[in-house]
């Protein structure tokens, strides 16, 4: 099985490649100069392609984050995922970034907890994600936190983007374990907005 996973949620762009369970690439890409990391993920993933001497028609599975993130960023994937599995005919799994920031940390009695502004945080605990929470509500005592620069100074514990975490690699091996008991039809693939896109 051929599997390509992609995210544009976070402040990173990653790509990666996985066939038959070997990993064949994985590319990250940050935001340059004025223009947004997802800016260049179709270059990426038809450079990543070209390099293993694959095509498009041989992917036989899409996997993408779907958020919470950068609204522009959850748009671009979502949307890039949808159009390439409709055309490519192929399966599509989404997976939140909680969930990949979770399993790619890794560590035992842990929380993610990441920025959602308005004094909130987006909160993934025990397995599931508990929305966006207010911070002042949120109890770390005793506990693993896995958080983004921002909210490190209110909650301490790490944060990912301090991190050289594998997150394109996690991300292909949830997709390929969600797809063994998940509907994977690109009809199916929405965004993961827990809060409404800001207005204007």
């Amino acid at each position: 099985m051929i599997t390509l996973v992609f995210d544009t949620c976070l402040d990173k762009m990653y790509v990666a490649l996985k066939k038959d369970g070997n990993f064949l690439s994985s590319k990250v890409i940050e935001n340059h100069d004025n223009k947004y990391h997802s800016a260049f993920l179709i270059s990426t993933i038809k450079g990543v392609l070209r390099d293993n001497n694959l095509r498009p028609e041989n992917i036989d599975l899409i996997g993408v984050n779907i958020g919470p993130g950068s609204f522009t960023g959850i748009r671009a994937c979502v949307t890039t995922a949808r159009v390439m599995a409709q055309q490519l005919n192929c399966k599509t799994i989404g997976v939140s970034s909680l969930e990949i920031l979770s399993k790619a940390y890794n560590k035992k009695d842990s929380i993610v907890a990441l920025d959602a502004r308005k004094n909130c945080a987006y909160l993934f605990k025990d397995n599931e994600i508990k929305g966006a929470v207010p911070i002042e509500e949120i109890s770390t005592a005793g506990l693993n936190v896995l958080t983004d620069d921002k909210l490190q100074k209110i909650l301490n514990g790490e944060s990912y983007q301090s991190l050289n975490l594998p997150l394109g690699e996690v991300l292909a091996d949830i997709a390929e374990e969600k797809v063994q008991n998940l509907e994977a039809d690109w009809r199916f693939l929405k965004p993961l907005y827990i809060q409404p896109p800001p207005m204007g």
